[in-house]
């Protein structure tokens, strides 16, 4: 009888001992029974910032008229220069025109052959030459006092809110924006429906006159002054908006300066102003003046910042979130408050992994 008992205990005893030294099985994942794949986890990306809504041109402001006169100025410049136009030059030039077509009439008339048959020797008139000689120092005088001061508001600019850097190209225009991340745009007249080809877009209403629209215009915030520095790539061009009352020539190895600020939103037209190749005509310039809102928007768009909107280079060198960290493979400075043993002294910061020891 005590046989098969302890047979029947050795058994056991071996059953227990193979089940304790089997490995333990790892958990079956949910996917891995149900055959479904791995959920992943979206990352949310930052979504990319929309174009402004750009403005249609305002029939009669900012592009040529059907009137004889200067175009509508927008510049408290333009409006100076309109007033010394108007109110000066153009009388002055009426008054001494009409004033010299009577003295020719009167020549004729009173010192004809017929009613001279001897002609008179006389000479030396002292105040005839007086006059003649003081009257045109006065006009002078009365065009060269406002004309001075004209030019000098027009070439003492106020400080910049912007700077826009323009280049002129055989034959299209490029504007840079040094103080928004130096980003720059590429502005090229739109040819009219029946002269496209390809993915080129035609010119619409909406965009500008013939010969004057384009696919890029010169974005500027309203009310900032704008500093405009001009240069060439290759001939001398020239740049010049009408209304704003800016002409400035754009030489090749030269930077010149100029300005202009615009009270009102909207859409100004001007072209290239000096002869500079064979399609000298087809090079126009399309500035729109934009709210300070849009202006930003339309910078964020063209992947440029606003001043002040920069990141910091390095907030915290020590922090994983940190740029000088992360994806960078390195392991961040690391730093204890135990001292070394039998100084006392606290070990230097490093950068290093920790290494063990033989």
């Amino acid at each position: 009888m005590l046989n098969p008992i302890r047979g029947l205990a050795l058994g056991l005893l071996a059953s227990f001992a193979l089940a304790s030294a089997a490995p333990a099985q790892a958990p079956v994942p949910p996917a891995a029974v149900t055959g479904a794949a791995p959920t992943t986890v979206a990352t949310a990306q930052p979504a990319k910032p929309a174009d402004i809504v750009h403005a249609a041109p305002t029939p009669g402001i900012g592009q040529p008229t059907d009137k004889i006169s200067l175009q509508p100025q927008e510049t408290a410049i333009g409006h100076e220069a309109q007033r010394f136009h108007d109110y000066i030059l153009l009388p002055m030039m009426a008054i001494i025109s009409a004033f010299v077509l009577l003295l020719l009439l009167w020549v004729i008339v009173r010192y004809r052959a017929a009613a001279n048959p001897v002609p008179s020797k006389t000479h030396h008139n002292t105040f005839i030459e007086v006059v003649w000689t003081l009257v045109p120092v006065l006009i002078l005088v009365c065009i060269a006092v406002p004309s001075i001061r004209l030019l000098a508001h027009q070439y003492s600019p106020p400080k910049a809110d912007l700077t826009v850097k323009v280049i002129g190209n055989q034959w299209y225009w490029t504007y840079q924006y040094p103080d928004n991340g130096d980003f720059e745009v590429v502005s090229n007249m739109l040819k009219e429906k029946n002269q496209v080809t390809g993915k080129e877009r035609p010119r619409t209403d909406a965009d500008g006159p013939r010969l004057l629209a384009v696919d890029e215009r010169m974005v500027v915030p309203v009310g900032a002054v704008v500093k405009i520095i001009t240069t060439s790539n290759d001939v001398i061009h020239s740049f010049a908006l009408p209304a704003a009352w800016v002409k400035m020539d754009a030489i090749p190895g030269r930077l010149n300066e100029t300005w202009f600020k615009i009270d009102r939103p909207g859409v100004y037209f001007g072209q290239c102003s000096e002869l500079c190749g064979a399609r000298h005509g087809f090079m126009p310039i399309a500035v729109e003046v934009v709210s300070k809102e849009q202006f930003a928007q339309w910078v964020a768009f063209k992947g440029g910042t606003m001043p002040g909107a920069k990141p910091a280079n390095n907030p915290d060198a020590t922090s994983p979130n940190s740029p000088a960290v992360a994806g960078s493979g390195t392991t961040p400075p690391v730093a204890t408050d135990t001292p070394v043993a039998g100084t006392g002294e606290k070990p230097p910061v490093t950068s290093q992994p920790a290494v063990a020891q033989n």
